[in-house]
């Protein structure tokens, strides 16, 4: 797992695909939160991801190891 102390407020997470996957907000244990959604039934909500599936932190990007279809295993119940 990469070092998830390196990522910073606001910066944008990329899926292996090279696709914008969200933008992170805060780090909650092992989880990545991104920011909350603004519309839809994620209104409201973060999306997150295992701080496992981090692949590294490229300057202002988190790169995700993994496609949507894995990293999104975690949904906050706010």
């Amino acid at each position: 797992m990469a070092d998830l102390s390196r990522i910073t407020d606001q910066i944008d997470v990329i899926a292996a695909v090279g696709v914008d996957a969200g933008i992170f907000d805060h780090v909650d244990g092992d989880r990545i939160m991104l920011t909350k959604a603004d519309g839809g039934l994620r209104k409201g909500r973060h999306d997150c991801m295992s701080g496992a599936l981090v692949a590294g932190v490229e300057g202002d990007k988190v790169r995700r190891s993994a496609n949507a279809d894995v990293a999104a295993t975690c949904k906050e119940q706010a």
